[in-house]
């Protein structure tokens, strides 16, 4: 009997339609990155989620965000998101959170229920506890790295963090995971040299803030405010969309006791 997942069947199998549906992905980071991670899960049959961001839509994420329009400025993006998914799949299981996660909260998520975490947050110190919390629990993470200030989508790759070049934060990331005894991360990250946004205050966020009422941590308070187009940061979230669908299936097989696909 056909259904919504029927297309993606022909491909994967039915065994492998059974596995996504009974695995828990945690998506951290409800944004450029990681709304478009959501999209393509929940299309692929991924059947629990736990999405994890305290931000709001604003109308500077028009440009990118796939949950972002008009209509939801102001709103909770994890809420705008869960709304999308269930319109999608309304037998999906999703929970949300609204909180920013910190090294400080990090005991309070339930690493060991996940079968999956996407690390789409863009501060560094979350990004280290995220990949160190779900380590230690066993958990498959994948991590994005610099989305912003690039152009040329095609220019992202996957790798172990420690093969990664060009990216800034990936440089970052590896001394700080390496500092921390990690000896390997899998990652999307760009090889393209990232762009100097141009100066100007009249677009700018520093001078001209405009993030809806009641949002926690403001874009200003960053260093640096990056600039962003619609088609990079959906081309990162879609490849680790990708990466997290062949990864489950492959676990899920070794679990059984069978070979994992490739």
């Amino acid at each position: 009997m056909q259904d919504q997942f029927s297309r993606t069947e022909l491909l994967l199998g039915k065994e492998a339609m059974e596995k996504l549906k009974t695995s828990r992905v945690a998506v951290f980071g409800i944004g450029g990155v990681g709304g478009y991670v959501c999209e393509a899960l929940i299309r692929s049959g991924v059947g629990k989620f736990d999405l994890i961001d305290d931000d709001r839509v604003c109308l500077t994420n028009l440009n990118r965000q796939i949950i972002a329009t008009r209509k939801t400025i102001g709103r909770y993006k994890v809420d705008v998101m869960k709304e999308r998914m269930l319109e999608i799949n309304p037998d999906a299981d999703i929970a949300v959170r609204k909180c920013f996660f910190l090294p400080e909260n990090s005991g309070e998520f339930p690493f060991d229920e996940y079968d999956y975490v996407v690390d789409a947050v863009d501060t560094v110190s979350a990004k280290l506890e995220l990949v160190v919390r779900a380590q230690e629990h066993g958990v498959p993470v994948i991590s994005s790295m610099g989305a912003g200030n690039k152009l040329d989508g095609s220019q992202f790759r996957v790798a172990d963090i420690y093969k990664t070049k060009t990216c800034p934060l990936a440089k970052v990331m590896r001394r700080e995971l390496r500092r921390r005894g990690v000896k390997k991360l899998k990652v999307v990250y760009s090889e393209e040299e990232p762009t100097r946004p141009k100066e100007d205050a009249s677009v700018s966020c520093r001078t001209n803030c405009i993030c809806p009422p009641g949002t926690e941590r403001k874009c200003t308070e960053r260093r640096d405010i990056p600039g962003s187009v619609a088609f990079v940061p959906s081309v990162a979230g879609l490849i680790i969309a990708g990466e997290v669908v062949k990864d489950l299936i492959a676990r899920k097989d070794e679990e059984d006791g069978g070979s994992p696909q490739s």
